[in-house]
C-alpha cells in the first residue's frame, strides 16, 4: 500500500519540532480527515535555512510533512513556492489515492509559512493555486 520511502519518512520523520525564533509559520488543516500541519521556517537572506514541522495526522500526513520540509530546506523563498503536491508524492514514490490530500496539505502548509514571512516583511501574501482537483479536499474547493 505505502512505498518504502513513505514508510521511512513516517517511521523516521525528518525535521520534527518547532523553531523557537522562526520568522515564518504556517498552519493548515483538513476538516474531512482531521490532519493538521504546522510548518516553522527560519529564513535568512531569502533562503530557508531551517524548516521543521509538527503534524497531527496519519502516517501519510507525517511522511509528506517530513518530505516537504526536506525539499524546501536550503531553497530560496521563490524556489520553495514552486513546490507542488505532485513533487512531494513523486519524491515519496507515490501515495494511495485516498491519501493524496496529505500531499496537498504539505504544499499548502509551505505556502502558508512563506505567506506569513511575506506579511512580516510588509509584502502581499501570494495566492497560489496549483490544485488540479485530484482529491477534492484542499482549500481550492472551498470558495
Amino acid at each position: 500500500m505505502y512505498s518504502e520511502k513513505v514508510m521511512d519518512h513516517f517511521s523516521n520523520p525528518r525535521n520534527v519540532g518547532e523553531i523557537e525564533d522562526a520568522n515564518a509559520v504556517g498552519q493548515v488543516g483538513n476538516a474531512k480527515c482531521g490532519d493538521i500541519m504546522k510548518i516553522y521556517m527560519k529564513i535568512e537572506d531569502n533562503v530557508i535555512v531551517d524548516c521543521k514541522f509538527k503534524t497531527f495526522g496519519c502516517g501519510a500526513a507525517i511522511a509528506t510533512s517530513s518530505m516537504a520540509t526536506e525539499m524546501v530546506k536550503g531553497k530560496t523563498v521563490e524556489e520553495a513556492l514552486t513546490l507542488t503536491n505532485k513533487a512531494v508524492m513523486e519524491a515519496l514514490d507515490g501515495l494511495p489515492p485516498a491519501k493524496v490530500h496529505c500531499s496537498v496539505l504539505a504544499e499548502e502548509a509551505i505556502t502558508a509559512a512563506i505567506n506569513d514571512y511575506l506579511k512580516r516583511l510588509g509584502k502581499e501574501p501570494l495566492q497560489k493555486k496549483s490544485c488540479d482537483g485530484c482529491c477534492g479536499s484542499c482549500s481550492a474547493h472551498h470558495e
